[in-house]
This record gives structure tokens, sequence and C-alpha cells, in this order.
């Protein structure tokens, strides 16, 4: 069966020209780097130098305005923020891209400063930071979208911002179908919804669920959105105080069916960023105990993504032990 899910006996591709060499580890797990492509590195790599142009040469190939993850990759770069400003300023041609370079990191930026704590224990201080940095974040943000009408990601970072500054459920729902009528099956804006649908950001149980499926069951097979399914029960394994929540076989079997349609299945495209989708159904897959995680940890190769992962201590210790386990 998975011979056939894999179309195993056909030809493989050519081998990516812009592939990052893959390191060796003893674990045989390794962080994915950049997006394991060299021109995504040379972005990053050009962000951390404060080089504008060679910033924008290198994201020639992409979209930033529809790929969440080549954004992500940049906004993680640290004192970016002390710098893109000025791109924001003097660059009027690439005014956009810059507000929404500036703008998403503005976001991590505040979290950084916000920090992991629960509410109660983050001090005035960290707060007024994160709300200043959020506000700047939303400002241009709002910007860029008006500059791009067609882009999407300002939208899903809109998201984010609107739920770190409590702006209530009309105002997010209104950020959300924004996205959504841009690409009503991006995955990143379903996935950022799904958080806002948790119990510790005021959702009700089973919320996320239930938009996943209804989500999934609206696109066609080999569609990435099997993700999200994937994503709400990691989500409600968080949520829960039993560490064994996952391990029953209507899940497992849940699991496995959005697996085999999704991304296991011969229409899904392996697309910059695949190994993301991957390493989320790899830790859902594993926490249920399945044993499709096996077919999904093989063709990974060792490919470790921080997320979602992060929700575990020890996030890539714990990818080894279960890449070993299956």
């Amino acid at each position: 069966m998975f011979g056939k899910l894999f179309d195993r006996g056909e030809e493989r591709p050519e081998a990516d020209p812009h592939a990052l060499p893959v390191p060796r580890r003893k674990s045989g797990a390794h962080p994915l780097r950049a997006l394991g492509d060299r021109r995504v590195l040379a972005a990053v790599e050009a962000a951390d130098a404060g080089d504008w142009e060679d910033v924008k040469e290198a994201l020639a190939p992409f979209d930033l305005g529809r790929d969440h993850q080549v954004l992500g990759q940049l906004v993680d770069v640290d004192g970016l923020q002390d710098w893109i400003g000025h791109a924001v300023e003097e660059d009027k041609e690439h005014r956009a891209l810059a507000l929404l370079i500036s703008g998403a990191r503005h976001i991590k930026w505040g979290w950084e400063a916000r920090t992991a704590a629960r509410a109660v224990h983050v001090t005035q201080e960290q707060w007024r930071v994160f709300h200043e940095r959020l506000g700047i974040a939303e400002r241009q943000l709002f910007e860029a979208a008006e500059l791009r009408p067609d882009w999407i990601t300002p939208w899903r970072q809109l998201l984010t911002s609107a739920r770190g500054m409590s702006l209530g459920s009309a105002i997010s729902e209104t950020r959300r179908d924004a996205g959504l009528r841009r690409d009503p099956l991006d995955l990143e804006i379903h996935l950022e919804w799904l958080s806002q649908l948790q119990p510790r950001w005021g959702g009700g149980p089973g919320e996320a669920l239930e938009f996943a499926r209804a989500a999934f069951a609206a696109a066609p097979d080999g569609h990435r959105l099997g993700c999200a399914v994937a994503m709400a029960y990691v989500e409600e394994w968080v949520e829960s105080d039993d560490g064994a929540c996952l391990q029953q076989p209507r899940i497992r079997t849940e699991l496995r069916q959005a697996a085999e349609r999704s991304i296991l299945h011969h229409a899904y495209e392996r697309r910059l960023g695949w190994q993301g989708d991957y390493n989320i159904f790899a830790m859902a897959l594993s926490l249920a105990g399945s044993s499709t995680a096996s077919h999904v940890f093989r063709e990974l190769e060792g490919a470790y993504t921080e997320w979602p992962w992060t929700y575990m201590s020890e996030p890539q210790k714990a990818y080894a032990r279960f890449r070993k386990a299956f």
C-alpha cells in the first residue's frame, strides 16, 4: 500500500541544485537549516549582515506575500529590527516588502520581550514593550496589505498580533476571512486560527478539531491542509493533562487517513519547506502511537523542524527518540 503511496518503482526526481548538504549526525536527526535551500540561506545571511540589497537579490525567486515559510526564516534573524526600518523609509520601490518583513519581525521581537511565561508571571514592563512592538507591527502590516492587496502573509501575521493584543474574536475573524479570501486553502492561516481556537486563548474544547476537519474535507486529495487535522490533535495533547490522550484507536485511524490523503498521497507536492508538513504529522502520529509514523520519519531522513516539537522539552531529542521508536 505504502509502496503505491510513495510511487516506488518510478524514477526519483533529479537532485535539487539549490538543496543544502545534509549534515551527518550520530542520532541521524539534523535541524532543517534555512528550509534546506541555498537561496533561503543567502537571504538569511544577508539579513544577518544588514544588507538590504543582498536580501532583495536573494528573495528574487520567492513571493514573500504568499510564502509564509521563507518569511518565517527572515523574522528569526536577531537584530533585523535594528536596520529594516531604514529600508522601509528609503526604498520606495520595495516599501511593501520592507514593511512586511519589519512588521513580522516586530511580532516575533514582541514575543521575545514577553517571553513564554504565563500571563501572571509577565511583568508590567514586559507587557509594555510587548504591546509597543506589536503596535508597530500592526501599523506596518496594514500598510503592506494596503500596498499589496493580493498578499496573504500580512493577514496571517495580523492574526498573531490580534491574539497577542487580545483584540477580540470579531477583529480576529475579520482578519482570518481576509486571508482566506485570498486563498481559501492556505494552511498557515488555518494553523493560526487553530491556535486562536484553543481553550488557553478563549476557545472551546473540540472547536479547533472541528474547524480542521471541515477545512480538510473541502480540500483536494494531496493537499497539505491535512496538517491542520494533525496539528489540532497536537494542540489537544498540549491542552490535556494526560500525556497518552491521543493513544486511542479512532484517533490513530483518523490521523493515518489524514496522512494518506495529504502528505502521503501521490498528488502531494513537495514544495520548499515540505519537511515542516511531515514533522507536524510525525509528532501527531507518534503521540497517537500510530505505526504510520515510521513511514513519515523514513521520508524525512532525519530532517527536524523546531515546530511543532517545541511543545516538548528538548525538542530535537524528542524527535530523535520518537524516530528511533518507530
